[in-house]
């Protein structure tokens, strides 16, 4: 398969780029994919409502089929098509979070098949806050299942050249929207159960929820690999994230991580390996490594957000074999962020 690769200007959705959304639209309602830029990542697109395609999905990410994709709608009255029953509860949050980076589990109609919801009878759905994803939904008849454009596993895109390296030749077109804006998956809350329960932490935060609803639970277990619960959301049974180095989170106090990154870095360099360190603005120069890259600053985590899964696939691109990471606050944003890094890291945590 020939992959297509546009660029949209997602400030200017007029002429060529409104003719690429027609046809990108054409291609999802006649089962094909499309790999497109959302607020948070790149998402991989087909119709959500055709099990075959979401079948084409899951083979091109090469996707486990029990992991649920989530339904993308542009539009309200869409929501109460596919679920059995809107709860209060869904009308609060959308009006204060939707379009935005936040996702909602509830009863599945007949009408969203196994195949997109991986055999659950939940659905999970979310209105992005991207004109670019707004306009091909609507474009493509209303409801697109979209996972992260990224081959299973690997760091999710915030660019449309990761997508174009790990998908090529697998999906018919990819729209290059430029760099996404949060860089973190959706928050993904439970509606199904007497309180809700984020089942991902994200942009959205406990408090955020907790603002508009009252009570709101998180769910702390972990899902190994070899569970056979299914997952009631994407990402709680696998490794996801993942860079091609082996990646070590270090926590501690600044002054004790940065001499054991430095001397771990040392020894893996002596030893021929390329090694690359994960920091922040305030603490970039006194690392010794190969690579070593700021993520953003400490006491603004929207940058970090914004930038850690670039800065992964950035080590990809240099071939670094060894990462070592900071950690970051379990906290608000934090918690969102430091949840990516645990699971790139496959939990491989010291703590100093």
């Amino acid at each position: 398969m020939e992959t297509e690769v546009v660029e949209i200007d997602a400030k200017n959705i007029t002429g060529d780029a409104k003719r690429h959304l027609e046809r990108a639209g054409e291609i999802i309602r006649n089962g094909g994919l499309v790999a497109f830029p959302t607020e948070t990542v790149y998402g991989l697109g087909g119709d959500a409502l055709n099990p075959e395609s979401s079948k084409k999905i899951y083979a091109a990410k090469g996707r486990p089929s029990d992991n649920p994709l989530i339904v993308h709608i542009a539009d309200m009255e869409h929501l109460e098509r596919i679920v059995k029953r809107v709860p209060e509860a869904a009308y609060r949050l959308s009006e204060a979070y939707w379009p935005g980076p936040m996702t909602m589990i509830m009863e599945k109609e007949d009408l969203v098949p196994y195949e997109t919801t991986g055999g659950l009878d939940t659905v999970a759905i979310r209105m992005p806050n991207n004109e670019i994803a707004l306009e091909l939904i609507r474009q493509s008849g209303g409801y697109i299942a979209a996972p992260s454009a990224n081959r299973s596993g690997r760091p999710s895109p915030t660019l449309a050249k990761y997508c174009i390296e790990d998908l090529s030749g697998n999906v018919d077109m990819i729209i290059d929207g430029g760099q996404v804006g949060i860089g973190l998956e959706s928050t993904i809350v439970d509606l199904t159960s007497d309180i809700p329960m984020i089942l991902r932490p994200g942009y959205v935060t406990q408090k955020m929820l907790k603002d508009i609803l009252g009570e709101v639970e998180v769910d702390r277990t972990i899902i190994d690999g070899n569970s056979k619960q299914k997952p009631k959301a994407p990402g709680m049974k696998y490794r996801h994230y993942a860079p091609k180095g082996e990646l070590k989170i270090v926590q501690g106090s600044q002054e004790k991580v940065i001499e054991y990154i430095n001397d771990e870095a040392k020894k893996a360099k002596d030893s021929g390996k390329r090694v690359g360190v994960i920091c922040t603005d305030s603490s970039s120069n006194k690392y010794l490594a190969d690579s070593v890259k700021s993520a953003g600053n400490r006491n603004d985590e929207n940058t970090i957000a914004h930038e850690l899964f670039k800065v992964l696939r950035e080590f990809d691109d240099e071939g670094v074999d060894v990462i070592f990471s900071e950690s970051f606050d379990d906290s608000g944003l934090g918690r969102a962020i430091m949840n990516r890094l645990l699971k790139a890291a496959g939990h491989n945590v010291v703590i100093l």
